[in-house]
């Protein structure tokens, strides 16, 4: 009988590496420079696998139930036809008109209810970090000074940790604007000030009155095309050169 340790450290790498070897059996394998992206020997299928949701793109519907009846025969699976969600995000396609929307509906509004010790905002807030005033002239590329800002209690402290661990994910997957508030006072985190709770403060501003982004992505026939090269010792001593460029071009 076969069994397992509960909270074994390495049970995610070994179901991962369990899941390929039964994979390569019925033609599915990994790509070597892509961890996560899996595609079949023949048929026009790839997927990508996040832990355990499958993403996954294909031609013909029956080429996709080959690989929906591969993993049946080993684990319980759940199969949403539409596409809807896939890694805690909504995906709206719209196939006809050739573009899809991607967004995280309500995520903003629960991360927000956590914090209850921040009040709504009486007015918008339409900027989520607040920059470094613009200099003009010939001191404009003089350092600003350091505010000196009395430091917060580890109560605080925790306080800041927790808003940057409920938005990043967020800010990486959906909505990018915050991203640079976010940075900024991530590098703040482990000494934070009265000056980093301002920040923190604007920024859930910001997400009261911003809290439903949405990324839409449009069919294009474009692709990235690289080309480069390199040659051996071909400079003075005994260097080498290395060059390339890239572009945008149909297929």
């Amino acid at each position: 009988m076969r069994t397992r340790m509960y909270g074994l450290p390495q049970s995610g790498m070994l179901s991962n590496k369990l899941l390929k070897e039964r994979l390569e059996d019925y033609g599915y394998h990994e790509l070597p420079h892509t961890p996560g992206l899996f595609k079949h020997n023949s048929r026009p299928v790839s997927f990508s696998l996040v832990v355990d949701d499958f993403g996954i793109k294909y031609i013909g519907k029956e080429n996709a139930l080959h690989l929906i009846n591969a993993l049946e025969d080993f684990y319980d699976v759940e199969v949403d036809w539409k596409g809807a969600l896939y890694c805690g995000i909504t995906l709206d396609w719209h196939y006809q008109d050739k573009y899809v929307d991607i967004s995280m509906p309500n995520y903003v509004h629960k991360q927000l209810q956590r914090y209850s010790r921040h009040d709504t905002p009486k007015r918008p807030q339409h900027c989520p970090f607040e920059p470094n005033p613009i200099k003009y002239g010939k001191n404009s590329d003089n350092i600003d000074p350091e505010i000196q800002s009395p430091a917060v209690g580890k109560a605080d402290q925790k306080y800041i940790q927790q808003v940057i661990g409920s938005f990043l994910y967020y800010a990486r997957a959906i909505d990018m604007t915050i991203l640079m508030a976010l940075s900024a006072i991530a590098a703040e985190q482990s000494k934070p000030t009265e000056k980093t709770m301002q920040r923190v403060k604007q920024l859930l501003d910001y997400m009261h009155s911003n809290p439903n982004a949405v990324i839409r992505f449009r069919a294009s026939d474009m692709i990235l095309n690289i080309h480069s090269d390199a040659s051996y010792l071909t400079a003075s001593r005994a260097r080498s050169r290395a060059g390339g460029y890239f572009f945008l071009g149909s297929l």
